[in-house]
């Protein structure tokens, strides 16, 4: 595995490992798998893991306790707070706090499922339009100071906001959504990031599975959180599917897998970027640890945008409801 700088001197496997499929959102858990492939990262040299209170409830982080604890000075990890569900919802509806009141509680809670006394990157999921994020950066470096968390992050957040929060407290990482099919950060948060030294951190960098070629947008069991999502609607899938398998084709042509073709081409953007694809399963997460190791050539790079160009009807990432929590300030 290839390391990249992070913070004072940390070294973060290049490719890190989202656990969120692990618990929540994705179809049925399997935690014996899931266990299973915690323990194959580190064999891998994979040490940046990312997770959320959040994820399955809480229930991801307990589930990561069990290989953290006992190797807890191999693993760089991460979690985020803020989502809680509206009272009286029964779980379909959620909320984000952002309040120092509600960050003390939340991290409490996170450090005890960890079983762990700190928290390597601890970052806020969104930002609150009802909480200054002056006032939230401050109370999350107060954390700091009491030893509970090392570095702050934020998740979603426009470049003005990550400027705000950096002048209270230095921030070292910013969470988005960021793929081939989903490049709005590169306007103005990608160049912040790098202008200030701060990490960038791409989750979903395969497209949720779509650029793997092996996701069939017909089958999606109706639990599946994809079901919700524009992307993954059958109005996209004729263009989506080709898109995927004219990225397979190249991939081939150029001696990869898929996966390993779309995360070298983030791994491309910058040398502050950190990809954290997510997965239960011990041969995804061997094949995405191969991308660090493909070398992309100017040609390769045109025959990607090229591809892209062929098929743009890719669709949203997102619908109406969960645009609503990403931060346009």
């Amino acid at each position: 595995m290839k390391y990249r700088n992070f913070g004072n001197g940390e070294k973060l496997s290049a490719i890190g490992l989202g656990c969120m499929s692990m618990s929540h959102a994705y179809g049925v858990p399997d935690d014996k798998e899931s266990i299973a492939t915690l323990n194959y990262a580190l064999d891998l040299g994979i040490n940046f893991w990312d997770t959320a209170d959040v994820y399955g409830s809480g229930k991801n982080e307990e589930l990561i306790s069990n290989v953290l604890v006992p190797n807890r000075d191999k693993i760089f990890i991460a979690t985020k707070f803020g989502f809680t569900q509206r009272e009286g919802s029964n779980g379909s509806n959620m909320v984000f706090d952002g309040s120092p009141a509600y960050m003390k509680t939340a991290v409490e809670a996170s450090l005890k499922r960890l079983k762990t006394d700190v928290i390597d990157l601890y970052y806020a999921h969104r930002i609150d339009p009802n909480v200054p994020v002056e006032e939230m950066v401050g109370a999350m470096g107060e954390l700091v100071k009491e030893g509970k968390i090392r570095y702050l992050g934020l998740s979603e957040a426009s470049a003005n906001s990550i400027r705000k929060a950096h002048a209270i407290h230095p921030i070292s990482a910013v969470q988005s959504e960021y793929s081939l099919l989903t490049r709005d950060v590169e306007e103005s948060v990608l160049p912040t990031c790098k202008e200030l030294g701060i990490a960038f951190v791409p989750f979903s960098p395969l497209a949720r599975g779509l650029m793997t070629n092996t996701l069939n947008l017909s089958t999606l069991a109706d639990n599946d959180f994809r079901k919700k999502l524009p992307r993954y609607q059958e109005e996209y899938q004729d263009n989506n599917q080709k898109l995927a398998q004219g990225f397979a084709d190249l991939a081939a042509s150029i001696g990869c897998s898929p996966a390993q073709l779309a995360l070298a081409w983030i791994l491309k953007q910058g040398d502050n970027i950190i990809p954290i694809p997510g997965t239960k399963k011990r041969d995804k997460l061997k094949d995405n640890s191969g991308a660090p190791d493909i070398e992309l050539s100017t040609g390769n790079l045109s025959q990607i945008d090229e591809l892209l160009a062929k098929y743009p009807n890719t669709g949203a990432r997102y619908d109406e409801s969960a645009f609503k929590m990403v931060d346009n300030s």
